[in-house]
């Protein structure tokens, strides 16, 4: 089968929830659900919906495009797993994409020469990268990065992370996609570059492994239990 006919299921959870389901260029389902804490419970039942709604079965996929971030840690991670373990329940072959290429291919022919793509990394910060459109297309030349939205270059900026901080980006901030599109996602997805097989955290997650446990004994307390314990043996011949 050639690549312009494989049947493409697309799965992004880096903000929402985004799954889609495409033959070559033509679209077949795509379903989205706005709730950037809901992915757990969410994304399963999406991916359902959306097959039954193109009439297919998760066995005719031919492949899976699998959203890396960058992203929230909890979120980002049922994305990929539930993608990769789909993939290996079917023995279907996954590709791994950046979620900002995906935004930015969806600006296409229309995209300035320069510009950025960001999205909201919540702790007043944006997940972003720089794109230049070379025939056309749109190319990542730098990022990911994770930084503050006053930082950003003085380019135009698209992306979900854009109307929250409009009033810090002012005229950077131009109309363009404001959200991905799960069924370009499954259009494009397979031509798009290999972003690897490990999520674009970009930052440690907040929860940490805990450190030694440390003695419940403070500095100079064996001195202290000796001298009881001389104490109690004293006592102990006296009462004899």
């Amino acid at each position: 089968m050639r690549q312009n006919e494989e049947l493409v299921l697309s799965i992004d959870t880096a903000t929402s929830v985004a799954v889609g389901l495409a033959r070559g260029s033509h679209v077949l389902a795509t379903g989205v659900v706005d709730d950037s804490r809901a992915h757990v419970e969410q994304l399963t039942p999406t991916i359902t919906t959306v097959l039954a709604e193109a009439g297919v079965d998760l066995g005719a996929v031919d492949r899976i495009v699998i959203g890396l971030g960058p992203g929230p840690f909890t979120g980002l991670r049922v994305g990929i797993v539930t993608g990769q373990v789909l993939a290996s329940t079917t023995g279907k072959p996954w590709h791994g994409v950046c979620t900002l290429d995906v935004l930015a291919a969806q600006w296409g022919h229309s995209a300035p020469e320069t510009f950025v793509v960001a999205t909201d990394a919540r702790r007043k910060e944006l997940y972003w990268a720089r794109y230049e459109t070379r025939e056309g297309v749109p190319v990542r030349v730098d990022g990911p990065h994770v930084s503050a939205p006053d930082v950003l270059p003085e380019l135009p900026v698209i992306g979900p992370g854009v109307e929250q901080y409009r009033s810090v980006l002012g005229e950077r901030a131009v109309d363009g996609p404001t959200a991905l599109d799960p069924g370009t996602m499954a259009v494009v997805g397979s031509a798009l570059p290999d972003a690897g097989g490990e999520p674009l955290y970009l930052r440690r997650p907040d929860a940490k492994e805990p450190g030694p446990r440390k003695s419940a004994l403070a500095a100079g307390g064996p001195k202290r239990l000796r001298g009881l314990t001389r104490r109690s043996g004293a006592a102990g011949s006296e009462s004899h």
